[in-house]
């Protein structure tokens, strides 16, 4: 357990009392998998899972991202089994959008009946009565944001807002111009998207939000289910005595200040390396190494795919 560690410093949700450190925890990798079904199913030890959790807790994680469809409600179970009743500077995100098939799939869940059952599979499972944040997931297309309006389902979580089931919304797997139209119809929190050291398509979205004091989260920190490589980021971390994966998350701290990280993991060690990762402060000459990476050239990072 790590007591003590700054985390990242803090960020208060725009509009809101939530305060969080910037190193939080993404909880999809407490489910399990059932050969090619990904966070599907429970995990292959629960209480494993709970003792991480509570640790997490304990060295200051203040910040969970979730979702009911991970497992789907399996690790909703398991942080409510680990944490419930919740400390209350404990902020739990959740997402909302997408449903799971028999065979693992993910598609869209966006009428109004599946958002509203979604909200309250995601109430009863966590054990709340009010969801902190909830995330609308565009489901336009599966592997990344494409456009397509999302007033209609904003606008029925903007009415479970005012029934007072959820606090706060923000937007996920979104355009720019998603997020303009977002911003029209509700006051938005937050934005998360895949963002990490190889993927930077966001950069001008992640300048633009916090001029106006609204968290971006990044999923996929760390290239997701199959890690960043590049040799410039295995050379930095050398010169810093850190691991690659930690220099990555330390990166993403200092690329903008409302940039809140949420790695995900279910071993212990690496909860623990990806904590004292908030610790690493890279020397500007080491940062303009690593912001060099997402263009093409030597030590451009990749993030390989399963076959």
């Amino acid at each position: 357990m790590q007591h003590g560690l700054k985390l990242g410093g803090k960020f208060t949700f725009p509009g809101s009392s939530l305060t969080v450190n910037r190193m939080g925890y993404g909880a999809m990798q407490l489910a399990g998998r059932d050969g090619k079904k990904m966070v599907w199913g429970p995990p292959r030890d629960v209480d494993g899972a709970i003792v991480l959790l509570r640790e997490a807790v304990a060295s200051g994680v203040n910040h969970i991202d979730t979702s009911d469809f991970y497992g789907p409600h399996v690790t909703n179970q398991i942080i409510r089994k680990a944490l419930h009743p919740y400390a209350d500077e404990l902020v739990i995100v959740t997402k909302v959008g997408a449903l799971r098939g028999e065979d693992g799939s993910w598609r869209p869940g966006l009428s109004t009946k599946e958002l509203t059952g979604a909200i309250h599979d995601n109430l009863r499972n966590l054990g709340l009565e009010a969801l902190d944040v909830v995330n609308l997931r565009s489901m336009f297309s599966v592997t990344g944001p494409a456009e397509g309006s999302m007033e209609a389902p904003l606008t029925v979580l903007a009415e479970l807002q005012q029934k007072g089931l959820i606090r706060h919304i923000g937007v996920s797997n979104v355009t720019p111009t998603q997020v303009a139209e977002a911003r029209r119809i509700v006051p938005i929190v937050c934005v998360q998207n895949e963002y990490n050291l190889a993927r930077r398509a966001d950069d001008a979205l992640v300048a633009d939000l916090a001029g106006d004091g609204i968290a971006y989260v990044p999923f996929f920190p760390l290239g997701g289910f199959t890690p960043l490589q590049s040799g410039t980021l295995s050379d930095v971390a050398s010169r810093l005595d850190a691991a690659p994966m930690q220099v990555a998350l330390a990166w993403l701290l200092q690329r903008s200040p409302n940039i809140l990280v949420i790695p995900g993991t279910s071993s212990l060690v690496h909860l623990r390396d990806n904590l004292r990762a908030a610790t690493i402060q890279i020397p500007d000459e080491m940062l303009a190494d690593l912001d060099a990476i997402a263009s093409p050239g030597k030590g451009a990072a990749t993030i390989p795919r399963e076959q």
